[in-house]
């Protein structure tokens, strides 16, 4: 019976204890809320306007950003179209200064038929490749010059090497196969050629 006594003293000793800490807390607890209570009106309105200028501003900076964004999505999809068009239409004036030289050709394939006098007609193809190289060179398309040169990987391309018939020949293009050709300096198509040993 002591025990029991004695527990329900301890008991009684605690839910002082509680009481008195529960009672402490609520005091601190008021003191928090009068001291929150005593802030004065002027900061209150002095952070109220901050936050307000704060969020104009946020605002502000968002709209210029979403605005940006919607000018580059803009000029995106502007210049892939312009981009697309002149890829798909980039040719167009290269094609139409060759159809007159095609013209040409035509009439020289009807007259070889008829003709009689083959001085006249080698003469007109020359005229349309003169023309043909005439038109190729305004494009700044140049063939590159290599017989008598020394051999250059860059610019040429060696098909076959062959004893050279003078000394000084070693190591230069003896022959042309086929031309090579440059577009602003830049070397579109390789030129083969016979190189000297």
């Amino acid at each position: 019976m002591n025990k029991m006594n004695f527990n329900s003293e301890k008991e009684t000793v605690d839910k002082k204890e509680c009481q008195e800490a529960g009672e402490a807390t609520k005091l601190q607890d008021e003191q928090v809320n009068a001291a929150e209570e005593n802030v004065e009106p002027d900061n209150v309105a002095d952070e109220s306007s901050e936050q307000k200028e704060l969020i104009k501003k946020y605002d502000e900076l968002n709209d210029s950003h979403l605005r940006l964004m919607a000018e580059f999505d803009n000029y995106r999809k502007r210049t892939l179209r312009e981009k697309s068009e002149l890829i798909k239409n980039g040719g167009e004036s290269v094609l139409t200064h060759l159809l007159p030289v095609v013209d040409d050709f035509e009439r020289a394939l009807q007259n070889i038929r008829s003709a009689e006098d083959i001085k006249a007609v080698t003469e007109g193809v020359e005229l349309i490749y003169s023309k043909f190289m005439s038109y190729l060179s305004h494009q700044n398309v140049k063939p590159i010059e290599t017989v008598g040169e020394p051999f250059d990987a860059e610019t040429s391309e060696a098909v076959a090497m062959i004893p050279a018939p003078e000394p000084d020949m070693k190591g230069k293009v003896l022959d042309c196969v086929q031309t090579g050709y440059t577009l602003n300096d830049k070397v579109i198509r390789h030129a083969k050629v016979v190189v000297g040993e």
